[in-house]
């Protein structure tokens, strides 16, 4: 008997440093996402790339413009179908294109906010990214309930999003906003459970783990960034 409490404690110590390390490795890829895609943000929007992605006459965006705005769908949906069959190298290497893009398509904010709104809001938003994150690692919760009522609340913000494109609410477009912050922040938690919960089932070193890995990147990824621009619309101080 004392064996086996013995050995259960082993597996359990053996979950935690494989959940441990798996999960550093994660928010590795994130981080150096986030990096590529604030260094391609500030280059493209002080350069004259800018020009060809945004129609300085009119204020709206050039075709080459929607198709750098739209890309990163694409590249989404590339690495979730196209998982199994890419191999962990080719994902990597899809994921760092997708952090190019997304940095491109997100330069026109360095255009519309000023740079200490910018700073400001990225500081916001890094502290409570790190709050949340260290939530979802540390709760005994299962979250995967509340995770799927977040994703329920994403589906009505992007429809809500589409309708208001129509009406031109303010009112709704700050009452978005505010949703928007409070579903990303959450999700932050439930994403950052989910991952360590992987961690401690898949193996180190594997193909599968490394694909793994940098599909979590991209769901925290994105949690970052959307976060990131919730705050930015409702306190970001424009030029």
């Amino acid at each position: 008997m004392e064996e086996k409490s013995i050995l259960d404690a082993t597996d359990v110590q053996g979950s935690s440093v494989l959940a441990r390390t798996f999960t550093a490795h994660v928010f590795s890829w994130m981080f150096a996402a986030l990096a590529v895609s604030a260094a391609t943000a500030f280059y493209v929007a002080n350069s004259t790339a800018i020009t060809y992605l945004i129609d300085f006459e009119t204020g709206s965006r050039t075709i080459l413009g929607w198709v750098v705005m739209l890309s990163p769908l694409a590249f989404i949906l590339v690495m979730n179908f196209g998982m199994e069959k890419l191999s962990a190298a080719a994902l990597s290497a899809v994921f760092l294109l997708f952090s190019i893009c997304m940095g491109a398509s997100l330069s026109y904010i360095f255009l519309i906010y000023s740079s200490g709104s910018l700073y400001t809001t990225f500081g916001i938003t890094s502290v409570t990214f790190a709050v949340m994150a260290v939530v979802g690692y540390t709760t005994k919760t299962d979250l995967t309930k509340f995770g799927s009522l977040m994703m329920m609340g994403l589906i009505g913000i992007i429809i809500a999003m589409v309708v208001n494109m129509f009406l031109e609410s303010a009112m709704m477009d700050y009452v978005i906003s505010i949703i928007g912050v409070l579903i990303f922040t959450g999700l932050i938690a439930y994403d950052t459970q989910r991952i360590r919960k992987i961690g401690m089932q898949v193996g180190l070193g594997s193909q599968h783990s490394r694909k793994l890995a940098i599909m979590g990147a991209t769901s925290l990824y994105l949690n970052f960034i959307n976060l990131f621009l919730f705050l930015l619309r409702l306190l970001g101080g424009r030029n």
